[in-house]
């Protein structure tokens, strides 16, 4: 898998889109061109289940006629494809409403260095070696233990992909990027019932994954853990978030700070600006030029340069996560977020993930959260979960099918420790969270 994108040709769609929009009166225009293959596959039993080839390529351009916007797509790169999705663009446009939000990003923020962050690293590897891999990474599963009955396979996938990004503020920026995993999925079984769970990795480099053979081995340990699952008396008790979990808490709380939300006043932290929301010793920021991270990026999807900055700091809200339009909206700047958070990292607490269990000493250790009962705008939070009870600080047994529930707001100050298992599988880096209490009903 070693086909190389064409760049030129992509930047030639682009600048083609900038010069058919000028031509047909758009008084500014954006585009966004991306090109990306890729090969996933799925082996069941030793049997291959699925075996995909991607080859994609898309176009998205928006124009605007003072105020007014309008976006059309296509896949089809030629110079005739592309004059027509203009003129349709053009045409939605002069009849659209008005919107003095809308509009290019300023063009002082445009990114105008461009740093070699490492994202690009193509595989190569071919359909019989993710087949070899995938088969090597179940049976390895199987091998751990023969309470391992059952699979849903184990699956080996590997994408790259390049985007160029324009605007007529004489601004072209490119982006590329690859994503390799290996996962498995294994069911357990013993006389009281059957269980699943998996492990998986995920790299920008093939070469920083782990083995096949361990990713296996974590699944069936996984699997295994769960069986016999047993239940725990309805309270209030301390809950650890596992780490690869962890990142879903993280992911509301951006939710709720995200300038969509707050300019459709659809958040519980409206004018939050420069309160406390964690405690003190929380520190949460973004580091987008981090070398091979899964968020690293030089330029927004409006192409405004991303910088390093703190989101909390000794507990406070430092600033919102804005994009061109909602930072209009609410009468303030982008912070270079259009697209999204370039990895938000959760600064530990310098504890282990077994000191943190023994310091909690009684409580859940939460590992799944299932369903989606979270309420942005008023803070109430209930899952379904799996995970097991903690005992004097050690794991007693799995616990299956239970709920738990909160207020972000008590949440977020309850936090407790942050671990230093840091999951790096994401755009968020966060280790295990230990929240003070939760309300736990099996």
């Amino acid at each position: 898998m070693t086909e190389s994108v064409d760049q030129a040709a992509l930047q030639r769609a682009a600048g083609m889109v900038l010069e058919q929009a000028k031509r047909q009166g758009a008084t500014a225009s954006e585009a966004g061109v991306s090109h990306s293959t890729g090969l996933s596959v799925n082996v069941r039993h030793g049997d291959v289940e699925t075996l995909e080839y991607n080859n994609d390529t898309s176009l998205g351009l928006t124009v605007y006629f003072g105020d007014s916007k309008a976006s059309a797509s296509t896949s089809d790169l030629s110079e005739q494809a592309i004059k027509d999705a203009v003129t349709a663009a053009c045409g939605i446009a002069k009849h659209t409403e008005a919107d003095e939000s809308a509009g290019l990003a300023d063009k002082a923020l445009m990114a105008r260095d461009f740093p070699d962050l490492s994202t690009y690293h193509p595989w190569g590897v071919t359909a019989e070696e993710a087949i070899e891999l995938a088969t090597e990474c179940e049976q390895a599963g199987f091998d751990v233990d023969a309470r391992i009955s059952n699979s849903e396979g184990g699956s080996v996938s590997s994408h790259q992909g390049e985007r160029i990004y324009a605007n007529s503020h004489g601004f072209m920026g490119t982006s590329t990027g690859t994503r390799h995993s290996v996962s498995c999925t294994l069911i357990s079984e013993d006389s009281k019932g059957m269980q699943r769970d998996y492990w998986y990795d995920l790299a920008r480099d093939a070469k920083d994954l782990a083995s096949a053979k361990s990713i296996g081995q974590r699944a069936a340990e996984n699997t295994l853990s769960r069986l016999n699952p047993q239940t725990v008396a309805t309270g209030n008790y301390p809950v650890v978030f596992a780490a690869d979990i962890a990142p879903s808490l993280f992911g509301q709380f951006i939710s709720a700070i995200r300038g969509g939300a707050l300019y459709r006043q659809s958040s519980f932290l409206i004018d939050h600006l420069g309160k406390q929301i964690f405690p003190e010793f929380m520190h949460i920021h973004e580091q987008p030029h981090l070398i091979k991270g899964l968020g690293s990026a030089t330029f927004d999807s409006e192409g405004v340069a991303t910088t390093p900055r703190d989101i909390i700091r000794g507990g406070v809200l430092q600033g919102y996560v804005l994009d061109s339009y909602s930072a209009r909206k609410l009468n303030m700047t982008t912070t270079g977020n259009a697209g999204g958070v370039h990895n938000l990292t959760v600064e530990h607490s310098d504890m282990s993930f077994e000191t943190m269990l023994k310091q909690m000493g009684t409580g859940v250790l939460v590992t799944e959260t299932m369903g989606m009962g979270v309420n942005i705008v008023t803070g109430d939070y209930s899952q379904g979960a799996a995970g097991f009870w903690v005992e004097d600080g050690e794991i007693q047994h799995a616990v299956d099918e239970f709920t738990i529930a909160g207020n972000l707001r008590d949440m977020f100050m309850g936090i407790q420790a942050v671990a230093d298992n840091i999951e790096t599988r994401g755009s968020t880096r966060t280790g295990a969270v230990w929240l003070e209490n939760m309300m736990v009903a099996s």
